[in-house]
């Protein structure tokens, strides 16, 4: 059976208060994420001393003209990520550039997985139509998904409600990544589509992303310890 990871997000632009959180996780999470906030505030060579010897999951969603991001992710290569994001909604041509980027500027050995997020954990239907999306939700995660496999991607950022419509639409091919996860008991925040870890484990999720359930927790690697718990019996 495959076992679905844990991601920590460390959502700070604290360098102390990131290093807290990594050292605490160490060995209780199977990656960390780093997104915007950390790296606008420390910068690139923050990233990998926090991370240590986890799994680095770097959260840029790069999204621009295709060579920009080409370039932008060529640039990040000596970061050693394991795992990028980009935006879906980029387009065809974005993410085959994206696709192509990687295949030339990482070795092949250490080539990060490429992941496109397709609707944001905090965007419902009535969002979507103030944007000019006349589709559900998950109408525009399999729309957006099926474009970012097709046009190069390793997986995809989708919410827990999504999981079970891309399997049914792409299979098994695709790298779930999935935010949006709240233990039993704990606030949603601004979090609007969301399940358990164990929802997320047995609808079909390869990793899930916790942040403030755990870095909030009085004992955050107690609380990393009874997620992790909770994927083992799902």
């Amino acid at each position: 059976m495959k076992r679905t990871r844990l991601i920590a997000a460390l959502d700070t632009q604290s360098l102390d208060q990131a290093r807290h959180w990594a050292s605490a996780l160490d060995g209780h999470v199977d990656a960390i994420k780093l997104g915007m906030e950390f790296t606008y505030a420390q910068g690139f060579s923050a990233l990998r001393e926090v991370a240590g010897r986890n799994p680095l999951f770097l959260d840029l969603k790069l999204h621009d003209i295709p060579n920009t991001v080409a370039k932008g992710l060529s640039s990040l290569a000596p970061i050693g990520a394991s795992l990028l994001t980009i935006h879906a909604s980029g387009g065809t041509a974005m993410i085959a550039a994206a696709r192509q980027a990687i295949d030339a500027s990482y070795p092949p050995l250490h080539r990060p997985v490429l992941l496109a997020v397709t609707v944001l954990t905090s965007i419902d239907e009535a969002a979507l139509r103030e944007i000019g999306v006349p589709a559900t939700p998950r109408e525009q995660v399999v729309r957006l998904g099926r474009l970012a496999m097709t046009a190069g991607a390793d997986g995809l950022v989708c919410s827990a409600e999504e999981i079970a419509p891309l399997r049914d639409a792409l299979g098994d091919a695709p790298v779930l990544v999935v935010p949006g996860i709240r233990p039993a008991g704990t606030e949603a925040n601004d979090q609007k589509r969301i399940m358990t870890p164990r929802q997320a484990a047995q609808a079909g999720a390869d990793w899930i992303v916790v942040g403030r359930p755990i870095t909030q927790a009085a004992d955050p690697a107690a609380a990393a310890a009874a997620i992790q718990a909770e994927l083992a019996t799902a």
